[in-house]
C-alpha cells in the first residue's frame, strides 16, 4: 500500500493481494518511523456508507471504502474511487483510491510482481 498527500489530497494505491485482503474485510495498515514518533495510514471496509470517507486519530489516518464495493473490487475492472468529504471551516478533503498498476518505464526497480497489470502495456 502507497500513499500520497498533497495539501487536502490523499491518494492510496493497492497492490492486488492487498485489495484481495480488503475483500475479504481484512482491514491494511502501513506506518512509517520517525525518530520522535510514528505516522501510520490505513485502509478499512466500512458498512452504511456510499462513498470514500476518512478520519485521523491517535497519529493514524484510516481511509474507508464501503464494504460492498470493497467486497468485488479486487476482481473487477473497475480502476479506482474518489470522493470529497467538506471540512468544518469550509473547503474539502480529496480522497483517492487505486489499483497499483506496474510501471511502463522499464528503469523501476521496486518489486511490481503483486501489481495489476497495466491496461497501456500490450500483453501479447
Amino acid at each position: 500500500m502507497k500513499i500520497r498527500i498533497k495539501g487536502n489530497s490523499v491518494r492510496i494505491r493497492v497492490t492486488r493481494p492487498e485489495a484481495e485482503k480488503l475483500a475479504a474485510g481484512e482491514s491494511l495498515q502501513e506506518t512509517t518511523m520517525f525518530p520522535n514518533g510514528t505516522f501510520t495510514y490505513a485502509l478499512q471496509s466500512k458498512t452504511g456508507i456510499t462513498g470514500l470517507e476518512a478520519g485521523f486519530a491517535a497519529g493514524t489516518m484510516t481511509m474507508y471504502m464501503p464494504a460492498p464495493l470493497a467486497a468485488v473490487w479486487a476482481g473487477n475492472d473497475t480502476v479506482g474511487y474518489s470522493n470529497s468529504l467538506p471540512l468544518p471551516g469550509g473547503g474539502s478533503l480529496f480522497l483517492l483510491l487505486e489499483k497499483d498498476f506496474k510501471c511502463i518505464d522499464a528503469e523501476v526497480t521496486e518489486d511490481q510482481s503483486d501489481n495489476y497489470e497495466n491496461p497501456l502495456i500490450s500483453c501479447e
